[in-house]
């Protein structure tokens, strides 16, 4: 006998705030892999990096922006798509696809603090202050193990994220980010020479190191096939529905269909959308025309820190006069503590994963009630993920892009099957055509990604078999428990 199963009834927020400032709870996450994404995009396709960042833009706001703001319209208490999916399957199917589901979340999380981690040492290691640390500090394994362990000692005497330190972070970091791109962007228009530069090399066929193509139809096939490596730029929007219970909304909202925080979270998704979008767009183009290729491929000077480089004055531009070691030092600082944040935000997100679910089910083991021990074995498994990668960021990052675009196609597929039980009459008009073509496009970016990298199906497969057969196991050795003391 099947049984209905019931979404997790989120806590509630002692406390909720304007819509803008929880955005920088979302932005810990989203915003912070500006601090590696265009080193990525350039590894990736090389001088095309801005036009397939185009690419990116496009199915930001086209694809992913519509589809969460239908998730939050639909999961308004900031359940998420895990939790449409759950409510609109039924019995043990719905029960396996949302533990399969978590654990691809799990990747996410995971990787978003090893990843994290990695390349905040990326910045640590190389800025010119850090060469007087002990050498102990000097490898970038060290180093980014040394910050994974200080965050788990960090909740296991107790974290709690605090949105006015979230909007201090993201404020500078966005600041800093907005002076070195519209330098560089200014830079340009005064050296024309430059663009012309990365359009001839363009045109030429000449753009990337191991793959080539003349011709702009050439191009434009590159850009979409290669556009599945920069899914980086996608991450957050989960994360942006998961804070709803913290937007204000208005005095007279339904508890259970609150139209005002619906409104604002939707004003937040579609804020962190453009804010990031042009972003990553500007820091494409500064870093592709500005930085020699040589410097931005893996172990060059720029891998993995292409804005901290520019910052650093390290290019031998002269883009502006406050560019150099303090003002780079200022920006490594800010990367580094954004990161760090980001990482604190996936091990909250790791922490809601099990008590949300799995003891509904019966499934969760009695040490996974405990906060602590889930720290630990968290800690744990971020300390081997990070040794199996070899603390290196862009070994992770098809991990990281494989966790994401799951759950970005778990959302569109929900808002498509919830689309379609909404409206009545013949198929074709039922059919919710805009969320299937999103649906198509984050199927599609899914498989491009574990094709290329498999690593990341390798990890979240891991993750979903321990989920099941501990959870499987769980809920066996319940069968068995007495639960009768006595009659009253």
């Amino acid at each position: 006998m099947s049984e209905v199963v019931r979404p997790a009834e989120p806590a509630q927020p002692g406390h909720q705030s304007f819509w803008l400032w929880v955005m920088c709870l979302t932005g810990v996450d989203y915003f912070s892999t500006l601090g590696y994404q265009p080193s990525i995009a350039f590894e990736a396709v090389g001088m095309l990096a801005p036009l397939a960042t185009v690419v990116l833009v496009a199915v930001t706001l086209g694809c992913a922006l519509p589809v969460y703001r239908k998730v939050a319209e639909d999961s308004p208490l900031g359940q998420g798509s895990i939790a449409m999916l759950e409510r609109l399957l039924r019995g043990w199917p719905a029960k396996i696809l949302v533990l399969v589901l978590l654990g691809f979340a799990a990747t996410d999380f995971v990787i978003t603090k090893t990843l994290s981690a990695a390349d905040a040492a990326e910045h640590l290691i190389h800025n010119p202050f850090w060469g007087d640390m002990p050498d102990v500090l000097q490898s970038q394994m060290g180093v980014t193990m040394l910050l994974l362990v200080m965050l788990g000692a960090m909740f296991l005497r107790g974290f709690r994220e605090v949105i006015a330190v979230a909007v201090l972070i993201v404020g500078v970091y966005l600041a800093l980010n907005a002076i070195i791109i519209a330098s560089g962007l200014v830079h340009l228009t005064m050296h024309p020479e430059r663009f012309s530069a990365w359009l001839m090399a363009v045109e030429s066929g000449n753009w990337h190191f191991e793959h080539e193509g003349e011709g702009w139809l050439a191009v434009a096939a590159a850009c979409l096939l290669f556009f599945p490596k920069l899914a980086l730029g996608l991450s957050g929007f989960e994360t942006g529905v998961a804070v709803m219970p913290l937007v204000e909304g208005h005095p007279d909202d339904d508890p259970a269909q609150p139209a005002g925080r619906i409104r604002n979270t939707q004003k937040l998704l579609t804020a962190a959308a453009i804010i990031m979008s042009l972003m990553l767009l500007g820091s494409s183009i500064v870093t592709s025309m500005l930085i020699d290729p040589v410097a931005l491929v893996t172990e060059g000077q720029a891998a993995n820190r292409a804005l901290a480089y520019i910052a650093h004055g390290e290019t031998g531009l002269v883009l502006n006069p406050l560019f150099g070691n303090v003002f780079g030092t200022m920006y490594d600082l800010s990367t580094v503590t954004i990161l760090w944040f980001a990482g604190a935000s996936a091990m909250s997100g790791l922490l809601n994963l099990v008590p949300r679910y799995l003891p509904r089910y019966g499934m969760a083991p009695r040490w996974a009630e405990a906060i602590r021990a889930l720290v630990v074995v968290f800690t744990a498994i971020n300390l081997f993920v990070t040794w199996w990668f070899d603390a290196r960021v862009e070994a992770q990052a098809g991990a990281y892009a494989t966790g994401v675009m799951v759950l970005m196609s778990s959302a569109a597929l929900a808002v498509s099957i919830a689309e379609w039980r909404k409206r009545a009459g013949a198929w074709p008009g039922r059919v919710p055509w805009p969320y299937i073509l999103a649906t198509l496009v984050f199927f599609y970016t899914t498989v491009a990604i574990i094709i290329e990298k498999p690593d990341g199906i390798k990890i979240a497969g891991a993750f979903v078999v321990s989920i099941l057969v501990f959870s499987f196991v769980s809920r066996l050795q319940r069968s068995t428990e007495m639960r009768f003391e006595k009659f009253d």
